[in-house]
């Protein structure tokens, strides 16, 4: 085929997640699509794939995409007439101790809702249904009956073929060689063939990504790491086999996955330690279905546990060992989405390619043609990263993920590795360190999690119950309420706004009134042209057409460059990022006002400083504290963004006053408890995947002058989001709660899913948000959630637990 010399969008990559979004693209009517391949389609990574599926992922985005595909592969042979050679084995995941069993029941409770076949099973299930495997230690499995594996480069050719079948062009043995930006957003693509003109790239360059990611600017986190998996000689066990044995996965011992491969074994192994990264410097360009030589040494502890699991494979030979490189990201998620270039999309960075790449390129396609997906992709979005960047962390974070691949994925995960050496710290790092902080990376940032008290080790506590940080929490949340609790909230982003035209253009993209006077607050949600939530800030006037936005800290980066994209040519706005010249310490609790007044002349009361108002006020001798009466708790207190060079000694002044004393220090757990009692929307909640009707935000909302409000405002047909309170668990059911994705169920039936959750410390029940279908979201409708394999009686509520009316943060002296 001839290169043509322009086209709507160009592909860079022709690997599964390439051709996915290809034909994904094609799918949603976007068929002027050019797909470039350097060499043969899946010369990079994806031919040496193993090409697997599996169902048991625990998470919602994740599980939705591996669900995809399971239903995508048997049907697109039908669609293309190229083989997939789809084998629906069905897989085993086993687990030895009993954190692994609860992932395994909280992996179920996820796809039950997504309609995936799943079941615990114990050792007899399991020797029933693979009598070859080793049971010893082995206490329960999830048998995933949909599960299955592929071939790696049938898929692909027939996700090609099925795009050129809708128009799409795929043209192989042509490299690009570089990309140039023009001044109207498009770009022009170099090939050793001619250039082409396209309004869209889309970096699917897999091992190259981060050299085609350098063209335009971008240093991608990504690093390529070495995977082995092994083929045995025949097995002649497997000789009168009338059915295919299911997928091991064994996450302990073998820190992989074995399977049939026809009649021969074939064994994947992650190991645990010496992760192996190549191309550090950039992939050779003339590289094609590279291998590298086995490294026995490296894989010889879980080569072994795979013999002993599997005594039929024990004395045979290895016929064939595949060592290729996958890439790896931070933190083990794909970059999916815009890159912060205009118009420049990446879709690449995948470490699971043929399991994930059909839901890739589906739900990247609906991003790109329609503004959203029909999931969140914010856990997939490029711009999450807000570290420090550079080689050691790209490295060293790659290689952590990999070895984290077949670790148990608790909730809330701790990934220490460059952590504070390439962390955002705020000036109280080393002071809230020494009063017990545990963090967590919050965008790069260092954030106080919880407080170590009373000798407890100050590291993570992971688990799927209920642990002994319960009650440190509980205490946290319990102080503040009595007395007062102070915060260390630097990661927020915040943003100026300012120009002749920012009235006008704030206006347009969100959907509350904007404050009508100099000091006045307000909570508003910015909306697409579609009507689906793109975030969500508090909003301060400081003059005329000047603006201060305050959002969550994950989302700096991508509110800010979807900020920037919204500004029309002929408006004169300019927009500040002033996330790192701030800190932010939350003050609250009834005592708030009298810690507070101890150290600024500034009049605290109703009169001079109303709810939902801001004023600069002098703190300790700190000038130009911008003080804003408003907090995630629900209580009477103050946010105070302070110029970072004064953050320190505001910080010792408050806790150094007469009223201070016994002042607590909260971390975001205990934030999140309170959020819960007041009924308050988090990250998870607001995403673009819903519109303000939905998600319950109409009181925010304008009725009408705001793009999209005709389809934001609608009434809610989808889903609706409820808000709930659990029962405590009986005295027989494990002693945890839901983390978010769980299925809830009314009589029986799959309604919706947990997005959030907390427990409610003041009426000693957990709280949770779920999106359920719209007649369910009615106040005192009775649901079951499944926590841990135990169904969960639950109530939707009408309001707040905690203060419905708002009169705590609004009281006077």
């Amino acid at each position: 085929m001839a290169l043509p010399t322009q086209a709507r969008t160009v592909i860079i990559g022709g690997g599964v997640m390439g051709c996915s979004l290809a034909y994904h693209l094609c799918k949603e009517g976007e068929t002027d699509v050019i797909l470039l391949e350097k060499g043969e389609l899946t010369s990079g990574s994806t031919w040496h794939a193993a090409g697997q599926i599996t169902h048991s992922v625990s998470h919602y985005g994740l599980a939705k995409m591996a669900a995809y595909g399971t239903e995508l592969y048997p049907r697109l042979e039908e669609e293309t007439g190229q083989s997939c050679s789809w084998h629906p084995s069905g897989s085993l995941r086993v687990a030895y101790a009993e954190a692994e069993v609860d992932w395994l029941y909280y992996t179920q409770s996820i796809g039950r809702g997504l309609g995936h076949e799943m079941e615990i099973v114990g050792p007899e299930r399991i020797r029933e249904l693979h009598p070859f495997y080793q049971l010893e230690g082995i206490r329960a499995a999830l048998h995933t009956s949909g599960d299955g594996h592929v071939d790696p480069a049938g898929v692909t050719f027939a996700l090609a073929k099925g795009a050129r079948m809708m128009g799409g062009r795929v043209i192989r043995h042509n490299r690009v060689t570089g990309i140039t930006p023009k001044p109207n957003g498009e770009f022009t693509v170099h090939t050793e063939q001619g250039d082409v003109r396209t309004e869209r790239v889309v970096n699917a360059g897999g091992t190259y990504a981060r050299q085609i990611g350098k063209w335009v600017g971008l240093d991608l986190p990504i690093a390529n790491l070495l995977h082995h998996y092994l083929v045995t000689d025949t097995v002649p066990e497997f000789l009168d086999l009338d059915r295919e044995l299911p997928v091991v996965r064994d996450d302990r011992k073998v820190s992989g996955y074995i399977r049939m491969e026809q009649k021969s074994g074939l064994i994947g192994i992650y190991e645990k330690a010496n992760a192996v990264t190549v191309w550090d410097h950039g992939t050779p360009w003339e590289s094609e279905n590279e291998l590298f030589e086995a490294d026995y040494e490296r894989i010889a502890p879980w080569l072994e546990n795979a013999m002993e699991r599997m005594p039929v494979f024990a004395h045979l030979g290895i016929k064939r060992v595949v060592q290729g490189a996958i890439t790896h990201p931070p933190d083990g998620n794909m970059l999916l989405g815009p890159s912060g270039i205009r118009n420049f999309w990446l879709c690449c960075g995948s470490q699971v390619g043929i399991a994930w790449g059909p839901g890739a390129g589906k739900y990247l396609a609906q991003w790109i043609i329609h503004g959203a997906a029909d999931i969140s992709m914010a856990s997939f979005d490029p711009r999450r990263f807000g570290a420090n960047l550079d080689e050691v962390y790209r490295i060293e974070k790659a290689k952590e993920d990999y070895l984290l691949r077949h670790e148990i994925p608790f909730p809330a995960l701790d990934r220490p590795v460059c952590r504070p050496s390439h962390s955002r710290l705020s000036p109280l790092y080393e002071v809230l360190r020494g009063k017990g902080a545990v963090y967590q990376d919050v965008y790069g940032w260092e954030r106080p999690y919880w407080y170590a008290v009373d000798g407890m080790p100050q590291k993570h506590v992971e688990s799927f119950s209920r642990t002994r940080l319960h009650d440190i929490v509980r205490n946290e949340v319990g102080g503040l309420r009595q007395h007062a609790g102070i915060a260390d909230l630097t990661a927020f982003a915040k943003l100026e706004i300012s120009g002749k035209d920012a009235e006008k253009y704030l206006g347009r993209v969100s959907s509350n009134k904007l404050p009508n006077q100099a000091g006045s607050i307000s909570l508003t949600y910015f909306i697409l042209e579609n009507g689906r939530i793109e975030g969500e800030a508090t909003l301060v006037k400081l003059a005329q057409n000047h603006y201060y936005l305050v959002y969550a800290a994950i989302r700096e980066a991508s509110l800010l460059n979807w900020l920037e994209t919204q500004v029309k040519p002929d408006e004169s706005v300019a927009i500040r990022n002033l996330s790192r010249d701030y800190g932010v310490l939350m003050l609250a609790g009834p005592a708030s006002r009298r810690i507070l007044g101890q150290c600024t002349d500034a009049a605290l009361d109703n009169a001079g400083f109303r709810w939902l108002s801001a004023r600069h006020i002098t703190v300790a001798n700190v000038e130009n504290v911008r003080a804003m009466r408003i907090t995630y708790t629900g209580e009477l207190g103050w946010e105070l963004h302070v110029p970072i060079s004064g953050m320190l000694e505001v910080y010792t002044a408050l806790v150094g006053t007469e009223a201070g004393k016994g002042l607590v220090h909260a971390g975001s757990a205990a934030l999140n408890s309170l959020r819960m009692e007041k009924a308050y929307r988090s990250g998870h909640e607001i995403t673009n995947e819903v519109t303000l009707a939905e998600a319950g935000l109409l009181r925010f909302s304008r009725e009408t002058g705001f793009q999209g409000a005709q389809w934001s405002t609608a009434p809610a047909t989808r889903w609706r989001l409820a808000y709930l309170k659990l029962d405590e668990p009986g005295h027989s059911d494990p002693r945890a709660d839901p983390l978010g994705a769980e299925t809830i169920c009314h009589d029986g039936i799959p309604v919706g899913h947990v997005s959030s959750g907390g427990y409610g410390y003041g009426i000693d029940r957990y709280l949770a948000f779920g999106y359920v279908a719209p007649g369910i979201a009615h106040p005192g409708t009775e649901v079951e959630i499944s926590v841990l394999g135990k169904p969960r009686r639950a109530v939707v509520l009408e309001d707040a637990v905690r203060d419905a009316e708002n009169a705590l943060p609004r009281s006077d002296c």
